[in-house]
């Protein structure tokens, strides 16, 4: 089951809301969001909600083992085991058919290549159950000692899917001892509504604009082709992701929990670190927290854990080269940053840095889309226009500029968005000393969701399919 399809947002929800609402006692509240959370998984994969059961009592009993043995070695031992349980289904799951096919090619072997299909969201839970075994060990958490609430921590629909990585200590009071306002329900409905416009009316419709070129061949595009496609990729992976986070953090919030904000507007960032500071949050802290100050062979290794953390970063992407490649990429110009350029960026004027951050975060979102390594080099020859001073390709095309004419709305209204207008508009609205203001920009607000949602419904009406893109992850 996806958020956007009109059977969740008309059916599943209310039918979740009115079974909350129909219980006082939390505990019940909690059982009720359990059974839905349950039955959004298996709605698509019911084998695989096996899986998710196991991750929920295995993790939970190896924190309860942690905790009390903390200083034996028995819990070192535990600590060690469900590290490598939690990896281990990863690398079944997902990294199986990766690994020997590499390994195929590289020994010139023929092993027979595992057929496993990928269980929805594994990355996702696998690193909540993680973190929550580390955070353990580190007495930053308390091991939780209800097997319902860890389920009800680990299972929850909002953000079981694609993410955000929700720490335990984020929702660990909120489990137990939570309320649920009609500020709450107002503001989630609001932020679900916005999220689900980003996707169905933005991010759907770049993506139309991205398989246009980018769909077959890419040795017949023009460089501007290339470049103005590769920009229009970069702003659907955004939107389409950040939708997703914009709807769990809304969902979350109308069943009384406060998630972390998973993206600040990334692409007003000036720098590849700041963009990475602003870009899938949830990820990049639980990299930076439990990989980057890691002790190797004894000790920090400041810039052999970059490499380790971008490599892992790119590789937790999927199984695939290119998505190392992407990961290394991005970790190649923050090792640039924080040496080489670390002075030279001090005195660049602020739009050559914002150009400069443009220019590598669309490059980067290049090497993400394409996984066949032909068409990536293809992309590289566009790209860096060698293939235009070969005489391979063009460097305008009549296709490429009606494409831009014809999608000059959409684009311009992408871009604005990405950027942190409308929070400014929102935060002069919301101090303004003027109540006529003030309820102004409220009905506005609500009026504005009605017509998104409106607008939104129609769009899915004829679409049978809208899986987000990290589903797949």
């Amino acid at each position: 089951m996806v958020f956007a399809d009109l059977f969740f947002l008309y059916v599943f929800l209310p039918l979740c809301l009115l079974g909350y609402c129909l219980f006082k006692d939390l505990e019940k509240k909690n059982t009720v969001l359990i059974i839905f959370s349950l039955i959004f998984y298996a709605w698509g994969e019911p084998v695989y909600v096996l899986l998710l059961l196991f991750s929920a009592v295995f993790n939970w009993c190896m924190g309860l083992v942690i905790e009390r043995n903390r200083e034996a070695p028995g819990g070192k031992a535990a600590v060690a085991l469900a590290i490598v349980v939690n990896l281990a289904l990863l690398l079944v799951f997902k990294y199986s058919a990766f690994i020997v096919e590499n390994l195929n090619t590289m020994l010139k072997t023929s092993i027979d290549v595992p057929s496993i299909s990928l269980p929805i969201g594994i990355s996702f839970f696998t690193f909540q159950a993680l973190s929550y075994i580390i955070d353990v060990y580190w007495e930053t958490v308390e091991a939780q000692p209800r097997f319902k609430n860890f389920l009800l921590y680990l299972s929850l629909f909002p953000q079981l899917i694609a993410g955000p990585i929700v720490r335990y200590s984020v929702v660990e009071e909120e489990i137990s001892n939570r309320s649920t306002t009609l500020t709450d329900l107002a503001q989630g409905a609001m932020r679900v509504i916005l999220g689900l416009a980003k996707k169905v009316i933005i991010a759907n419709n770049l993506y139309a604009i991205v398989e246009t070129f980018y769909g077959g061949s890419i040795a017949s595009l023009s460089i501007f082709g290339n470049w103005y496609t590769v920009i229009v990729c970069s702003l659907y992976v955004y939107f389409d992701f950040s939708g997703y986070s914009d709807m769990a953090i809304g969902l979350g919030r109308m069943f009384g929990f406060h998630f972390d904000e998973n993206f600040t507007h990334p692409f007003a960032c000036t720098t590849v670190a700041e963009f990475w500071q602003r870009w899938h949050i949830s990820l990049g802290s639980f990299f930076r927290d439990y990989l980057l100050y890691v002790p190797i062979f004894g000790q920090p290794r400041k810039y052999f854990n970059l490499f380790l953390v971008w490599f892992c970063t790119g590789l937790w992407h999927g199984a695939s080269w290119n998505y190392v490649l992407w990961g290394l990429y991005f970790g190649m110009f923050l090792f640039f940053e924080q040496t080489i350029a670390k002075k030279w960026l001090k005195r660049w004027p602020s739009w050559v840095k914002f150009i400069y951050s443009k220019i590598v975060i669309a490059i980067g979102f290049g090497i993400f889309y394409f996984e066949d390594m032909s068409q990536l080099g293809e992309f590289f020859k566009h790209i860096f226009l060698v293939s235009a001073f070969s005489g391979q390709a063009a460097w305008f095309d009549a296709l490429t500029w009606s494409s831009l004419l014809n999608n000059f709305f959409l684009i311009a209204v992408a871009i604005i968005i990405s950027m942190p207008v409308f929070p400014k508009v929102k935060s002069l609205v919301l101090e303004s000393r003027s109540q006529g203001v003030y309820n102004l920009g409220w009905v506005a607000s609500i009026l504005g969701c009605v017509a998104l949602l409106a607008l939104s419904s129609i769009l899915l009406v004829d679409s049978t399919n809208n899986p987000f893109l990290y589903f797949r992850f």
